[in-house]
């Protein structure tokens, strides 16, 4: 499977290529250049990123506790000198060498992230509502 990305410069082209390999069983999956490292998108939905050539999911509060007793770090960066986190877990291990492991994991962030997306919908939903009547 040819990975559809453009260079980023903390996500190698062959570490990007690796992870496109392994989610070759969950669809067609694209990865983008973004802040620094890469998104990885299905159906125009970001469901794990790559920073310096380490694969990060999307949890929730539902799937945050595996990644947690796998021993798994969130993805943090620098906000005005402070450590912030986007909802991202770091990959286990297992999950870089077999394909069906990471399958299922992306099925769970995927998931993740379409809850996120369907959240963020409902409040303007509500708003239009009230300024109809």
């Amino acid at each position: 499977m040819r990975a559809n990305y453009t260079h980023a410069m903390s996500a190698s082209p062959e570490f990007c290529e690796h992870v496109a390999d392994l989610l070759s069983g969950f669809g067609p999956v694209s990865i983008r250049r973004m802040f620094g490292g890469a998104g990885l998108f299905r159906d125009g939905i970001m469901f794990a990123l790559i920073v310096s050539d380490t694969l990060y999911m999307k949890v929730d509060d539902t799937t945050r506790p595996g990644y947690e007793a796998e021993g798994m770090a969130p993805f943090t960066y620098q906000r005005k000198g402070e450590a912030a986190a986007l909802g991202y877990y770091q990959a286990p291990e297992a999950a870089m060498d077999d394909p069906e492991v990471m399958r299922d994991l992306a099925r769970d962030a995927f998931a993740v992230a379409l809850r996120a997306q369907a959240a963020k919908k409902k409040p303007a939903a509500r708003k239009r509502k009230k300024q109809e009547r």
